[in-house]
């Protein structure tokens, strides 16, 4: 184990903290804390099967997942931790493939992996690889960002196309003999929300559409607060490829998890504004409108169809893909 955590892990994370090999990581506050009175605190695991899948793996999910949760928060993404519950006969090159994958998208989302754990459980006990990771980042001051402060006539903005992540789980199962160019969104989304926070402080709130995709984001905000939320139909953005997919499988793509996607409010004066903020970053050169918040009926969410009426897009019964991320 101790060689295992000295060429595997610390070689290719390889930061000052990680390199003490403590049970705990001493770090620096950073500069920035002048700037921000509270600390985000974040934690998740990963599972999904399999480990890689065209657009990423195990790897750039656990980190850009833990980020994302982040950033949807408003924090600046400082340090994360992460363990790993290895099943015994785990082969060693795949192990390094993913925490090569790790490094390399810590680095590109500019936070460093200060600490963590790894144990190895007997053959069967695990399905191969198993990671949890805890994020820890920086809120500015006097930001507040909460489903509670919808107001209708707040609009409701996504930086690009739904249900990739999902979909590209979908054809990368090996029980589905299905071919397709659809790749995951798995990226980091800080830099987005940096600058749409830049361009309106006044975002009401935020999140990243993972498990249970753009529609159970919207009804657990509509559950929040006393209002409602009306999509229209032609806004909503789904690959073509993606739209195929789930008329083959019975699939909705508005419930497909995303894992490079954030779902946002912000007041309608300054939507454009917030638009064109978005549009200026990598992960948002496809941001759009999708649709509004409404006085009437609170606690639903309606799609406006193109006909002359709505439909209610309601919570999800169960889960349409286990092990997604």
């Amino acid at each position: 184990m101790a060689d295992l955590i000295r060429t595997v892990f610390a070689a290719r994370f390889n930061h000052p903290a990680l390199a003490v090999l403590g049970d705990q990581a001493v770090v620096a506050l950073p500069p920035g804390l002048a700037v921000g009175d509270r600390l985000a605190l974040t934690t998740d695991s990963y599972v999904v099967d399999p480990l890689f899948f065209p657009g990423g793996d195990i790897g750039t999910l656990a980190v850009n997942g833990t980020v994302n949760d982040l950033a949807v928060g408003g924090a600046l993404p400082l340090y994360l931790t992460c363990s790993f519950i290895l099943e015994e006969g785990f082969p060693l090159a795949t192990l390094k493939r993913v925490v090569d994958s790790m490094a390399a998208a810590a680095t590109a989302a500019g936070v460093a992996i200060v600490a963590g754990d790894t144990k190895v459980v007997p053959r069967g006990s695990a399905d191969q690889l198993f990671i949890n990771t805890a994020g820890v980042g920086l809120v500015p001051a006097g930001l507040h960002l909460s489903p509670q402060s919808l107001v209708p006539g707040d609009v409701i903005l996504v930086n690009g196309p739904l249900g990739d992540h999902g979909a590209a789980i979908t054809v990368a199962r090996a029980d589905l003999a299905l071919e397709s160019s659809i790749q995951s969104d798995c990226q980091p989304l800080h830099g987005l929300t940096q600058a749409m926070l830049a361009a309106c402080p006044q975002v009401r709130t935020m999140r990243d559409a993972t498990r249970g995709g753009l529609a159970t984001v919207l009804n657990e905000w509509v559950l929040a607060a006393p209002v409602g939320i009306r999509l229209q139909q032609g806004d909503l953005p789904v690959r073509p490829a993606v739209q195929g997919l789930c008329e083959i499988l019975g699939f909705d793509p508005l419930y497909l998890a995303n894992e490079g996607r954030l779902v946002a409010v912000v007041p309608a004066a300054a939507a454009e504004a917030v638009l064109a903020a978005m549009r200026s970053q990598p992960a948002g050169i496809d941001s759009q409108r999708i649709g509004e918040v409404i006085a009437d009926p609170p606690g639903r969410v309606l799609i406006n169809t193109g006909f002359g009426g709505d439909r209610i897009l309601d919570r999800l019964v169960g889960d349409q893909l286990p092990r997604i991320c």
